[in-house]
């Protein structure tokens, strides 16, 4: 059969096909030269080997500088600045919503980052919060015009795994209304009016994360590890996922078998396929790898 530029024509008029279905959709795709196609999302991963001790203890210059990194390839800019300006208009009120469980909580020195990122963007200092539980009560929070979502990844009693979907949960007044099935529909909390089309960022933390764990508290530094990175996107469903292959491969090197979790993380997928909150299948993400290499599971 003639090929068509290394490709066959019915692979050519397949991909037609679904280049039409994708422009129908609301996608706006083009084809690149040779046909090659490119991911329809991306994430950051990025890593250092020295942003965090022994002591738990995380170096504000390293992470600062990874943040840095981080949003510069996420957004295609060389100044990471300009992208924060973009984000992030002056008269906006900005919430950077954190986790503060105590075994494993957001980094104050990220936080701090964050904040000053934002400030140094045109957003007066007045007008960013930082806050987990009671932001219900907040009138940064309740009134933002744009939100960040930043919280360490860990394994977690009601939804299979703590992720940036999860991370809303304080946006309802009563968060137990969403334990129902595996926490399956946390993503409608992300369509609420105080929520929907507000995220600008999300940032999970897997600095120290927790891979493994039974009951509603449970710790244990035998089942965490230093993997000293973070993940940074746009949506949350994406980030989340690549967080989750992470944490279910070091499960499987560390026990030398497959282990499901318990319950299984079917929030992701659903804020996915019902919620439109991100993409989660693999062959469709550009996972963008900046620093340290050993080990990264991916």
């Amino acid at each position: 059969m003639e090929k068509i530029k290394n490709m066959t024509r019915r692979d050519f008029l397949k991909d037609a096909a679904y280049t039409t279905f994708a422009v129908s959709a609301g996608f706006s795709l083009k084809i690149p030269e040779k046909y090659k196609w490119k991911k329809e999302t991306k994430v950051v991963l990025i890593r250092d080997e020295k942003v965090i001790d022994d002591n738990d203890t995380v170096n504000m210059k390293i992470i600062s500088k990874m943040l840095d990194e981080g949003i510069s390839r996420l957004f295609d800019v060389k100044n990471p600045l300009d992208a924060w300006k973009e984000l992030f208009k002056p008269e906006y009120l900005v919430g950077i919503k954190t986790n503060v469980w105590s075994y494993l909580h957001t980094p104050k020195e990220l936080e701090e980052a964050i904040r000053m990122r934002v400030i140094k963007a045109g957003v007066k200092e007045k007008n960013v919060a930082i806050q987990d539980r009671g932001i219900l009560r907040n009138k940064i929070f309740m009134n933002a015009g744009a939100l960040i979502n930043v919280r360490p990844m860990r394994t977690h009693h009601w939804s299979g795994v703590g992720t940036c979907l999860k991370n809303y949960i304080m946006f309802v007044p009563k968060p137990s209304a969403y334990h129902g099935d595996a926490c399956a529909n946390l993503g409608a909390i992300w369509h609420l009016p105080r929520v929907k089309g507000k995220t600008k960022l999300n940032i999970l933390v897997l600095l120290r994360p927790l891979f493994y764990g039974v009951g509603p508290h449970h710790f244990s530094r035998k089942y965490s590890w230093y993997y000293k990175g973070m993940i940074i996107g746009t949506e949350p469903a994406t980030v989340d996922a690549v967080g989750l292959h992470i944490l279910k491969l070091k499960r499987d090197r560390y026990f030398g078998e497959e282990k499901p979790f318990t319950p299984p993380p079917k929030h992701i997928f659903v804020a996915d396929k019902k919620y439109n909150l991100g993409i989660t299948d693999f062959k469709k993400i550009d996972i963008i790898k900046l620093g340290w290499e050993k080990d990264s599971l991916i």
